[in-house]
Parts: C-alpha cells; structure tokens; sequence
C-alpha cells in the first residue's frame, strides 16, 4: 500500500478531524486508519475491520507506516499460494524504496530481507528450502518422542514435589528448548541462561541484542564444529546437504529454525495447558477418551495459532484482494489469528474442530512451515505426559487474574500458576505416570459375610476353633485335593497378561 493510499475506501468520516488523545477512539492515525501497534485487544480490532473493510483491510505500523492486514481466511490461503503475485522480499516494499521506513524501526528485525529461505523465491528458494526440508527429513520422530518423553520427566522432576508451579517459566519455556538443542546438535547447550535469552531477544528488550548475540554465538560454535566434524543432527545434514549452504547460510537457517520452533511451541504448549485447566468440558472429554491430546492441539492451533500475524507479503504486480484494490509494492500482513474465525469457514466459534486441519497456525504455500510436526510432536508428547506426572493439576488462581502480554505478532501468557498433589520424582527413562497405590485385598470371599470392623478401643477376639471334618469328603475330578493339616502350600504367581492392541499402540505412539 502506498503512502496516497491511506484510505483506499472513500467515505465522510475520513474528512472529520481526528479525535483528541484520551477518547474512545483514540488510536486512529492519518485517514482514520488504526495503528495496530496501540490496539488493546487485537482479536476485537480485526473483527471491528471486517465489519467495516471486508475481508482486507488498511492499517497502520509504528510511524504511520500503511500496511494491508488480511483478515479472510480464502484470502490469506490465496496470498501464500500465489508467489507469481505475492512474494516475501521486501526490497520490492514502496515504503522501504521511498524512505517511510526507517533503520530502526521497531519492526524491521522482522520484515528485512535476509538471504533465508523464507525471504527467497525461485531457484534460490528451492535450494534452500531443499536443504532444510531435507535435513528435517532425517529426524526419527520415534526417537523424538521418546527424547520429549525424558525431557518431561526432567523438567517435571524439578517441581514435582513443591506441588505448586509456574507452567509457562518452568515447563513451557523450557521444554521446546531442551528439545531444539537435541535436534540441532547442541543438547550441552540448553541450560537457564539459553532458555533467557532466547525470550529476551525475541521480547525485544533493551537487553534483546546481547541475548541475540549469546543464542547466535552458541549457533556459530556448533556451525564450525560440525563443519569440521559431522554427526548426526540437523546441523550436520545442513552442512552435508548437496546444495552446499555456506556457514553464513547455515547459521541464519539455524536461528530461523531455533526461534520459530522455540516461540511457536511455547505458546501452543501455554495455550493447550490453559484450555485443559478452565474448560471442564475439555479436560472431560481428554480424560474420557472422546478427545485425545494430538486433537486438543489441533483446537487450540485454531483458537488461539501462536502467531497471530506474520510480516509480511509484498504484491509483486498491482491486483485485486478481497476487493481492495492492491498496488505493486504494497505490504500485506498474513494473520492466521482473524483468518481461523473468519465466519464463512466458521461461523459457530464453539463447534468442535476435531479432524479439521484446514487452520492456518502454520502458514500455507511455498512459505509453509516446514517444522510443523516437530511443534506438534513437542505440544502432544509434552502435554500427556504432564498430565500423566500430575493428573490432579488445577489452575491456583482466578482465570480473570492471568496476564498476557501482546504484540502485533503473537500473545503471550505471562504465568501459568498451578497446584496439584506433590509427587516423588520419578526415574527419567520410565513411562510417565502418576503411580496410583493399589487397593489391598481383603480376606473376605464372595459368599461369606463380610467382615465388620471392630468398634473403637474393643480388644481383639481369639478366632473361634473350626469344627474339623472326621473325614476327607471326595473333590471332584477336576479339582484338586488341599491337606487337611500341614505348612500352607505357596501362591502360584499368575503369569504376567500380554497387553492388548490400544496399550501396544499408545505404548509404540508415546515413543516406548
């Protein structure tokens, strides 16, 4: 969208003044268009634009730089599968040539064109797209699985016994962390400080560069030690991929893979974590067997996808989107967040969405995410097995008190407070379970009376003597004959059942 562009649809409330700081409709920018960086609710904003844009409408960025955000999900579908007139470099950006944007704008972290698969097109994309999806190929997700499990049991044992925790800082924060370390070759990497500064750079604090630099050193030691010395991790099948990336290459596809893998599956795991705690219905249908966690992701990518705007498309030609007239050069912003409740595709928010994987969390096109099972694999292992350690979890706090923190990209849960049960810690190659105490078996037998227990404070009565038969009466022929007198004869132990179809498959689908 160019800058004359403001207001691509006329009407008269773009001739009235703007209003004076502090009103309701404070927020708006030149031609009455919102800026997005200063909505509080951005959910309420985009469906307050479709009402009066359709299903594409103008916005504004940080220094009244115009954008187009697309709020249908058709069209969203249709910008990322058209790369013959939709493309992700910027360098084609009409605001950017023309000097609107500046080196330091907040925002250009995101939108800058960097020589990454994601900002490629053509052969240059497909060489390094190739690299990537074929080194993700690699993984044995039956080994993931049962590396996600471990991880758990770790990260679980740290605060198992307090009975209390913070889900997001100590489980969420940390799991897809320990588990992208493992994939990219660097699992004596993951620690507390990584876990720090991976969420610092991506806050975009005052501190954000000094934490970039500490992920990226940490990235560039990995580089040059597989180069030297390859093995079997996503790095060295990067390095050894025949399109032959240099350490550059290597590196910025690392970083890609590390941060988007990290902050997507974060806040799937906070998202899916806090369904289960304050829907009853959810956590019913989870626990009866109608709902199984692999599902529960699947909702809440729909519900709430982790990124809920993506920067950002550039029309390579001028054409027409939801019936906006887009001119070469403008900038559109993808935004699965609107896209998954937009009305033609959806038009009872409360309809269960199970089997349906139509949402748009992870992108569509050439540009589709490429890590996707691996941030599905993290969220279903990572949730049932928290959920086996610590069955009896319940929110400890009100659901009014939760506090998130908001950006134009995604939504962030702030602390996730919990109490349950304190459980022991368990052995970290065990399946993860919650170990429920076996009833004791009592004496009494079916056809005799049940024993009654003796009141408060009575002594105990010797056992009256058992009148004994004068003599043996004969046993049936297929039972055998017991000893009148003599030592007691030891159990013979039941030999151990086999387990059935559904166990062997959880057992095989839960990497054990």
């Amino acid at each position: 969208m160019t800058p004359e562009s403001h207001a691509p649809t006329s009407t008269d409330d773009d001739l009235r003044p703007g209003p004076p700081p502090g009103c309701p409709a404070h927020g708006l920018g030149p031609g009455g268009l919102h800026r997005l960086h200063e909505a509080e609710d951005l959910g309420a904003l985009y469906e307050q634009l479709r009402d009066q844009h359709g299903p594409v409408a103008p916005v504004l960025l940080h220094d009244d730089v115009p954008m187009w955000v697309v709020l249908g999900h058709a069209e969203n579908l249709h910008m990322v599968r058209s790369p013959s007139q939709f493309c992700r470099d910027s360098r084609i950006w009409t605001p950017l040539r023309e000097g609107l944007v500046k080196p330091d704008h907040p925002l250009m972290p995101h939108i800058a064109w960097q020589p990454i698969a994601s900002h490629a097109e053509g052969d240059e994309h497909k060489r390094l797209r190739g690299a990537v999806m074929g080194a993700i190929s690699t993984i044995d997700f039956r080994s993931l699985r049962r590396y996600i499990n471990r991880s758990t049991q770790v990260i679980v044992n740290r605060f198992c016994e307090a009975g209390e925790a913070d889900l997001v800082s100590q489980f969420t924060e940390h799991l897809p962390m320990a588990v992208m370390c493992e994939i990219l070759g660097m699992p004596d990497e993951y620690n507390d400080r990584i876990v720090e500064a991976a969420r610092d750079a991506l806050k975009g604090t005052e501190t954000a560069i000094a934490s970039h630099s500490y992920v990226m050193d940490a990235l560039s030691r990995l580089t040059a030690t597989r180069r030297a010395q390859p093995e079997e991790d996503l790095a060295s099948y990067l390095i050894t991929h025949p399109a032959r990336l240099s350490d550059d290459e290597v590196r910025e596809h690392l970083r890609l893979v590390l941060f988007a893998a990290y902050e997507a599956t974060t806040n799937l795991l906070s998202n899916v974590l806090l369904t289960v705690l304050i829907d009853p219905r959810f956590r019913a249908q989870l626990n009866g067997g109608q709902m199984t966690v692999p599902e529960a992701v699947e909702q809440s990518l729909w519900d709430e996808p982790p990124f809920s705007t993506v920067f950002a498309y550039f029309a390579k030609q001028e054409t027409e989107l939801g019936g906006q007239r887009i001119r070469r050069g403008d900038g559109l912003l993808f935004a699965p967040l609107p896209a998954n409740v937009d009305p033609r595709v959806r038009p009872d928010l409360k309809a269960s969405m199970q089997g349906n994987r139509s949402h748009l969390a992870f992108g569509g096109g050439p540009h589709e995410c490429p890590g996707q099972d691996i941030g599905r694999s993290i969220a279903d292992v990572g949730v049932d097995a928290l959920l086996m350690r610590l069955p009896d979890v319940e929110l400890d706090c009100d659901e009014e008190e939760l506090r998130w923190t908001a950006s134009i990209a995604s939504r962030h849960l702030v602390e996730l407070p919990v109490q349950f049960v304190p459980k022991p810690p368990q052995d970290v190659q065990e399946v993860p379970n919650h170990k429920p105490v076996a009833a004791q078996r009592s004496d009494w037998q079916i056809g005799t009376a049940q024993p009654q227990a003796a009141p408060a404070g009575a002594q105990p009565q010797p056992a009256a003597p058992q009148p004994q038969p004068a003599a043996a009466q004969p046993q049936p022929a297929h039972v055998q004959a017991q000893p009148v007198s003599g030592p007691p004869q030891p159990a013979v132990a039941e030999p151990p059942r086999r387990k059935g179809v559904w166990q062997r498959f959880l057992s095989w689908w839960r990497g054990y």
